[in-house]
């Protein structure tokens, strides 16, 4: 009957979950900020497959290739000509190819 009802976590159990936490956390941030460059690249090419049938499908409807990216912007076919690592896609209004950077 001395003895307390004690509830709780000690010390060194909170010390104990602390450093598991932090392992996790020290083995997970590095692969995230490694995968952070192949994202904005798969980005930029999904970019430029979008914006590549979408200059197609503005020469069904106008008969001819956009003179430029704007052009698709300002009519809303696209809403970016810009890919993730920040550089603008390029684009030959001659035969309406567009590439990344």
């Amino acid at each position: 009957m001395g003895l307390l009802n004690q509830k709780g976590f000690t010390l060194i159990e909170m010390l104990i979950v602390l450093l598991i936490i932090s392992v996790l956390l020290i083995i997970t941030i590095p692969n995230l900020t490694d995968n952070t460059e192949s994202i904005r690249t798969k980005g930029c090419e999904a970019l430029v497959l979008t914006t590549a049938a979408q200059v197609e499908s503005y020469y069904i409807e106008h008969n001819a290739f956009p003179e430029d990216l704007s052009t698709l912007v300002e009519e809303n076919y696209i809403t970016q000509t810009q890919c993730p690592n920040g550089e603008e896609l390029t684009y030959n209004a001659e035969n309406g190819q567009v590439d990344s950077p």
